[in-house]
């Protein structure tokens, strides 16, 4: 089964998942009381599901370790830097802040760490002299984009 899951029930993509019929839920943190609570609420969302792969984009929340316990090794993200550097929110600022020439976009496996699964596929993008965090985000997107379809179709293609 596809679905949609968001932590946000004003994110863009479910009103895209609407559009396209397919199944979408939500699972608001200020629904509960505690992160704990939030965490077996997700875990609960997605077992209803019954996925075969979880695709975490823009995604911006730890997930839980027992959601990861349950579906390790099949839960990705994707980073807007070549990890291992700049793991956390703000790889794209911190990246500019180091002075590096050269950063990208990472797909990985979700572990119970911040960015710290292993890693699937990565692609490099300069950064250019006169990138401000905005623009170097936006051109970084594009490859993440990009390369998030490219690890998603080769590991459906892998399960058939």
């Amino acid at each position: 089964m596809v679905a949609v899951g968001s932590d946000n029930a004003d994110a863009y993509a479910l009103q895209r998942a609407s559009e396209a019929g397919i199944a979408a839920f939500t699972v608001s943190p200020d629904d509960f009381d505690t992160r704990a609570a939030w965490n077996a609420g997700l875990l609960a969302a997605i077992r209803a599901v019954d996925p075969d792969l979880i695709v975490s984009a823009g995604f911006m929340r730890i997930i839980g370790a027992d959601i990861v316990e349950a579906y390790r090794g099949r839960i990705i993200n994707t980073h807007p830097a070549l990890l291992p550097a700049f793991p956390g929110a703000h790889g794209v600022r911190d990246a500019m802040a180091y002075g590096a020439k050269v950063t990208g976009c990472t797909v990985h496996f979700v572990d119970e760490g911040v960015d710290t699964g292993s890693i699937i596929a990565q692609a490099a993008v300069a950064i250019e002299p006169d990138d401000t965090e905005e623009s170097l985000h936006e051109r970084i997107k594009i490859h993440e984009r990009r390369l998030l379809v490219d690890v998603v179709t080769q590991m459906i293609g892998a399960q058939q």
